[in-house]
């Protein structure tokens, strides 16, 4: 009961937060409509009082935030203030293209994690699985790969080079093709690899073996591998529909698709909040649907005997054990830092337009960009820019992480609703209310990304206190803040902290995807997300140029795919975890 309201409650903050992005923006929303309405209107305190009276912003946040729910109780979402048109129409419809985009993506999702997971149900089937995990490797680095990434990388070949489908636009099926591909890629290896953990720990199952010795054929065992397999990770599935809504707004602006994500990142840039609020409210209402269809298909798939029981899932196999593990994220990093330190040795700011698209050479490794800016200098600045947030990201969640494992039922129901909200959506409603900058992206980031972290330290921390020396401790006298302060810290602070540090490729490129949209660090500060998205234009002009910091996301990617790898626990903590 007490995790049940503790979710409640960081719903009722969470949905406050959203009625509430008016009165806590910090640019004057008077001025924004004023604006919208008449451009060339002075903005003296009068105009913008009567826009605030006619607002009802001057009657406070509480007053606000009920007119708002009353609204939203009578199924009215409010008026844009640039438009001035009703923003339900515009929700509806903007919802209706990304659901048709959604499901074609959760189609592609589907299709891929069952080629992924093909060759391991057939050969467990046929009983020779081995150690091996056939498409693993393939779906950790498909997982690492954001959407904005394959969608620009895809819109490059497949739409530009070769003109085999179309860039933008939502004219017909031949549209939906490259958005639902970048969509459906990360969504289905990592449908492919949750079920491809548990599938070697089902087969090693007794009864698997019981059924082989009493002739059942290998299309029944896998079938009966994959029921034992799936309601443990059915619930999961949800939170990768919640990680398709946060991938809409990126491929939605990318390919111009008039969907709900586009809706909602174009309202946060123009404070157009109104909208905004309808199309956040929308969005979470489709996680939200997606977590609940989830559960109640593993309900259905456990079926009467075993609903109320917990049925634990297989357990993962171990990760790789030795010193080989770290050298493959070692030559990553070492990549990496080759290239931020050389890059850091040259200035990022300055302009020469003779010098602008400029091959790739011995003054300019890597080219120039559009403004003749070396593009060298601007990824190894950028990428001090883009993993410094990500430290103190990192730092932030290990600190808070360690105080909450200590205290996991009050944290459980928040972390829950933390985990189910996109970082590119909690970036667009930190936009709206701070304005685009890295101190946003920085802290839109660390809102969602401790939970995992949590779930960590919550395990290490029962595992500590379960030992038996700290039993005898308690039985000679002992206090308990003498155990914890001597014993359970020192214990689990160790293994956190590096998997706290192992976080930082992924917190990197969640930064990135922010800065890509226009909602992190800003331009001329160079980042990699917004390198990316600058380099766009003229990427045939100057492909070399323009494709370098689409490579260097891509080995963030793949570092990030090492490092998780790194993460693996053993078999009681990754389960409890």
């Amino acid at each position: 009961m007490r995790t049940v309201l503790a979710r409640l409650a960081a719903l009722v903050a969470l949905l406050a937060v959203v009625g509430l992005l008016p009165w806590l923006s910090r640019n004057d929303p008077a001025l924004t409509v004023l604006r919208a309405r008449s451009a060339e209107q002075e903005a003296t305190p009068e105009a913008l009082d009567a826009i605030r009276a006619d607002l009802g912003l001057d009657a406070g946040p509480l007053a606000l935030l009920g007119r708002w729910a009353a609204g939203l109780a009578r199924g009215d979402l409010g008026t844009s203030w640039v438009s001035g048109h009703p923003v339900g129409p515009a929700v509806a419809s903007g919802a209706g293209t990304s659901l048709t985009l959604m499901a074609c993506a959760l189609a592609v999702a589907l299709l891929l994690a069952a080629a992924l997971c093909a060759p391991t149900v057939w050969r467990g089937a046929r009983g020779s699985l081995g150690d091996g995990r056939p498409g693993g490797a393939v779906g950790a680095i498909l997982v690492a790969c954001p959407e904005f990434l394959i969608a620009t990388v895809g819109l490059i070949v497949v739409g530009v080079w070769l003109g085999w489908l179309p860039t933008s636009g939502w004219a017909g099926p031949a549209n939906l093709v490259l958005p639902a591909v970048a969509m459906g890629v990360p969504a289905g290896a990592m449908i492919g690899r949750l079920v491809g953990d548990t599938l070697p720990g089902a087969f090693d199952e007794r009864w698997v073996a019981l059924w082989r010795s009493a002739g059942v054929t290998e299309g029944r065992l896998a079938l009966g591998v994959l029921r034992r397999a799936l309601p443990a990770v059915m619930p999961q599935f949800g939170l990768v529909v919640v990680a398709l809504t946060g991938g809409a707004v990126a491929v939605e602006t990318i390919f111009a698709v008039p969907g709900i994500g586009r809706t909602a990142l174009g309202a946060a840039k123009s404070q157009d909040l109104p909208l905004l609020q309808g199309c956040v409210l929308a969005l979470m209402c489709l996680g939200a649907t997606a977590g609940l269809i989830g559960h109640a298909a593993r309900r259905a798939m456990l079926g009467t005997g075993l609903r109320d029981a917990a049925l634990s899932p297989p357990a993962p196999p171990r990760g790789p054990s030795g010193t080989r593990q770290y050298v493959v994220p070692s030559l990553l990093a070492a990549v990496l830092a080759v290239i931020v330190v050389w890059g850091l040795l040259r200035d990022p700011l300055t302009v020469d337009v003779a010098a602008k698209l400029l091959d790739p050479s011995w003054t300019h490794p890597l080219g120039t960009d559009a403004l003749g800016r070396d593009v060298l200098a601007r990824l190894g600045h950028g990428a001090a820019n883009t993993v410094g947030a990500a430290v103190a990201v990192c730092a932030f969640g290990f600190a808070l992480s360690l105080g909450l494992g200590f205290a996991p039922r009050v944290s459980a129901g928040v972390a829950d609703i933390a985990n189910a909200v996109p970082a590119v959506l909690a970036g667009v409603l930190v936009a709206a209310a701070l304005g685009p900058g890295t101190a946003g992206a920085t802290i839109a980031v660390a809102a969602v990304s401790w939970p995992n972290l949590t779930a960590h330290a919550a395990a290490l921390t029962q595992e500590a206190r379960a030992a038996s020396y700290l039993t005898a401790q308690r039985a000679l006298g002992a206090s308990p803040a003498w155990i914890t302060v001597r014993h359970v810290l020192p214990e689990i602070t160790g293994p956190l902290a590096r998997h706290a540090v192992l976080k930082l490729p992924g917190t990197a490129l969640a930064i990135a995807s922010l800065g890509f949209l226009g909602l992190g660090t800003q331009p001329p500060t160079p980042e990699w997300g917004l390198l990316l998205n600058e380099s766009r234009s003229y990427v045939e002009v100057a492909p070399a140029a323009a494709l370098a910091p689409a490579a260097a996301i891509a080995f963030l990617a793949a570092l990030t795919v090492s490092s998780a790898n790194l993460t693996r626990l053993p078999k009681r903590t990754a389960v409890n975890a």
